[in-house]
């Protein structure tokens, strides 16, 4: 079981969007996944219309007229996505927990109680870097801090880090974190200014997915789902789909190079194929398919040549592949391969056949 933490004091940073449809991209693909909304101002819970009287503040407050577990409050909203939802009452939890012993624990020792239950748990922490938000860097393994591309996007992510960094020297509790860009315009020169920025400082620790500017987000949001359900085939629902799809694969990264070692030692008719796009204004371009988990990886980064094209030269045993290019973020076919095939998130991928 993965819990991954998803925090950014900054407001305005697509912090709950990230949350409830990258819960649900997951679940789409058969995980169980759990949402828990810890902002007091709960977001999360609202922008799925769940109503419900108890909330997770009746699970980790000790004052609590009704003490309840996380079973006792979970709603489920979608197949496989289940929600732990907030209230105002949460925002009470910070001066309750003060002077408690174990204050930072309190989330932790609830999620072991359920954490045989699902696949990934979702924090959705409150804009500050308060009680709360320790309390779900404690109980995560990652944390994803979701970054828009603005002029004030990196306010508060250093002091983030600095707690993170806490957390795992003080606490013993050893935390990654990967920035997220969000709410990207690719139609603003800016938007690009500030990605390079970003990815300067942050290169080793930036997700290769880019969430871009989608109003269908807003709207399902505003309908009271999730955007993978209300529009499913929408820019915004794809993005999260593929953020979905780098975060899985990377779950199992470690076991899969264990594998693919294995595989290149007993394989020995192997062929070659070279992948080419013809890009000039790009900035970068990785190739991804069946024969690499889908992970745009810089072992699986292409080449720019002085033409503006993008190459990129592979080994693979015979066989037919699925892939396609990811362009500065986003994910694209090959324009210069007509076969393609139908995907599960509503677009396609192309196919080629050695």
């Amino acid at each position: 079981m993965s819990v991954i933490a998803i925090a950014n004091q900054k407001g305005g940073c697509g912090k709950t969007t990230t949350a409830v449809n990258l819960a649900s991209a997951v679940a789409v693909n058969s995980k169980r996944v759990l949402l828990i909304d810890l902002d007091p101002q709960s977001h999360a819970t609202l922008g799925l219309n769940i109503e419900s009287q108890n909330s997770i503040y009746n699970v980790l407050s000790t004052y609590t007229s009704e003490k309840l577990t996380l079973k006792d409050i979970i709603v489920n909203v979608e197949a496989n996505f289940d929600v732990a939802p907030a209230n105002i009452l949460l925002g009470t939890l910070e001066q309750e927990l003060s002077d408690e012993i174990g204050r930072e624990l309190k989330l932790f020792e609830a999620i072991k109680e359920i954490e045989s239950d699902y696949d990934y748990i979702l924090i959705d922490c409150p804009p500050n870097l308060g009680i709360l938000t320790v309390n779900a860097i404690r109980a995560a393994q990652e944390v994803i801090i979701p970054v828009e591309p603005s002029r004030f996007s990196l306010i508060g992510v250093d002091r983030l880090l600095e707690i993170i960094d806490l957390i795992s020297t003080r606490l013993n509790h050893p935390v990654k974190y990967r920035l997220l860009i969000t709410m990207f315009d690719s139609r603003l020169r800016h938007s690009f200014q500030i990605l390079n920025a970003i990815k300067e400082k942050y290169s080793a620790n930036l997700f290769k997915t880019i969430i871009h500017t989608n109003v269908k987000l807003k709207e399902a949001s505003l309908s009271g789902q999730s955007a993978v359900t209300y529009a499913k085939y929408s820019r915004g629902s794809k993005d999260y789909f593929y953020l979905a799809s780098e975060i899985m694969y990377r779950k199992e990264a470690s076991l899969d190079n264990i594998m693919r070692q294995m595989v290149k030692e007993k394989v020995k008719q192997l062929g070659e194929i070279t992948f080419s796009l013809q890009n000039p204004n790009a900035q970068e371009v990785y190739i991804v398919g069946d024969f690499n988990n889908w992970k745009a990886s810089e072992e699986n980064k292409l080449s720019r040549n002085n033409g503006g094209s993008w190459v990129k030269r592979l080994t693979l045993r015979p066989g037919t592949y699925h892939y396609k290019f990811v362009v500065d973020g986003e994910w694209q076919e090959d324009p210069s391969n007509p076969n393609k095939e139908e995907n599960n998130f509503g677009g396609y991928n192309s196919l080629i056949e050695i």
